[in-house]
């Protein structure tokens, strides 16, 4: 038996992990992230599949329990930041979101 202390690294351990470092639960960042695509939808449409995206990281993470992916996520959020423009909605929801997940 190991001794060594896995810092929430084991199947179903996100709750843990999330609590530990300060992110928001998975339902806020799902929601966060519903909004997103949907800014992106009015404001950038050529940006939506960065949305959809993240809101599929994010599903897979509440279907399978484990962390999501937060390189597919942070790769996401950096083009959407790439491409908004400041003061829009699609920015406010990325920043929200990168703040959430401690990026």
């Amino acid at each position: 038996m190991s001794t060594y202390d896995q810092h929430g690294n084991t199947p179903g351990g996100y709750a843990y992990e999330a609590a530990a470092r300060g992110w928001l639960e998975l339902e806020t960042l799902i929601e966060l992230a519903e909004g997103l695509t949907a800014a992106l939808h009015a404001e950038y449409p050529a940006l939506v599949g960065y949305g959809e995206s993240i809101e599929a990281e994010l599903a897979l993470s509440a279907e399978d329990g484990l962390p999501p992916n937060r390189g597919r996520i942070r790769s996401a959020l950096e083009a959407v930041s790439i491409g908004a423009g400041a003061g829009t909605g699609s920015l406010t929801y990325t920043q929200r979101l990168i703040n959430g997940l401690k990026l």
